[in-house]
């Protein structure tokens, strides 16, 4: 396997030196029609002759020394900002000051894994990446605007287990009524990624009509029209009466996705990820309406002072221009 810039394999290569070597046949000659320079083919006709078909293998082009080389001590500060932020590249460049792009070498070459990998609450890798060529961005606000569910056990009245531990909420898991779940409804712009979220009582149709109203009336309060919604094949999306009312209602084409493809909506589903690592399991909270009035001001953040990678570290409201 030959270096990936390299113009001849290994073969090419033996096949330049004999012509001229063996063949007598001058090297400008040669290097033509193998199509490479004259310098090129003199400097492999000048391995073969020094160290034979060895000299013709692949050689490193790492250098010897690398004066302005990444410390160990700044990679270390990096990989632990890293492991106590559990955030992108950007964020754990600010906290480090190390240039961005110096972050993801450093990452990359210590094997650290992707966040989209990793249990936000453990911060290890538990999944597998699934990774799609076909990525878009619609070119306006509101030309698309994805739509999903994510579902979150409600905590009990002081606290659950990331307040008390395992082995306390374990014993007594028998002892306490079910108290269900809360279904966190989000919309994000494809264009600005500016997300709007609540949190309601069940996913059912006509609760996922309601949302999809007043989450077009909060992107009309922001200058965007919604043109087409994008949702997955959930019953309540494909099958609703209501649901199919309210993209009526609000002058937008209803989309889905393909059968067993998220990644489609993926940056819902992504939004959906950040929402429960920096919000719904960033810290224990101590009842669930302590969690529920997080929301609010976490999403205001989200939207206007996060920086988001896909927009050049700015936060989403940067792609929104305000009705006058």
């Amino acid at each position: 396997m030959s270096h990936a810039n390299a113009r001849l394999t290994v073969h090419g290569r033996l096949l330049l030196v004999l012509r001229v070597v063996r063949d007598g046949r001058p090297v400008a000659h040669v290097a033509r029609e193998l199509g490479v320079s004259r310098q090129c083919a003199h400097r492999w006709v000048a391995r073969y002759l020094c160290e034979g078909e060895a000299g013709l293998r692949d050689r490193s082009s790492r250098p010897h020394r690398m004066p302005s080389a990444t410390s160990v001590k700044v990679e270390t500060r990096v990989l632990a900002a890293r492991a106590k932020l559990r955030a992108g590249r950007d964020v754990v460049a600010a906290a480090t000051k190390v240039p961005a792009r110096t972050v993801s070498r450093i990452l990359a070459r210590h094997g650290v894994p992707r966040l989209a990998e990793c249990d936000p609450i453990t911060g290890l890798p538990i999944r597998a990446s699934r990774v799609t060529t076909c990525r878009y961005e619609r070119d306006h606000p509101g030309d698309l605007i994805h739509v999903d569910v994510k579902k979150l056990g409600k905590i009990p009245p002081g606290g659950g287990w990331r307040v008390h531990g395992r082995a306390v909420t374990t014993a007594d898991k028998h002892k306490r009524p079910k108290i269900g779940f809360d279904y966190v409804h989000a919309a994000v712009d494809d264009h600005s990624r500016l997300a709007y979220a609540e949190i309601l009582p069940d996913e059912k149709g006509p609760t996922t009509a309601e949302f999809v109203l007043r989450a077009a009336a909060w992107f009309a309060a922001h200058g965007i029209t919604v043109r087409e919604v994008i949702t997955d094949n959930a019953f309540n999306y494909v099958h609703s009466r209501d649901f199919a009312a309210a993209i009526e209602a609000i002058g937008a084409k209803h989309r889905r996705i393909r059968p067993h493809c998220p990644w489609q909506n993926g940056k819902v589903e992504r939004f959906n990820r950040t929402l429960a690592l920096e919000w719904a399991y960033r810290r224990p909270f101590a009842s669930n309406a302590a969690r529920a009035r997080a929301l609010a001001p976490w999403l205001k953040t989200y939207n206007t002072q996060r920086g988001h990678h896909a927009l050049g570290g700015q936060p989403p409201i940067s792609r929104v221009v305000s009705p006058t």
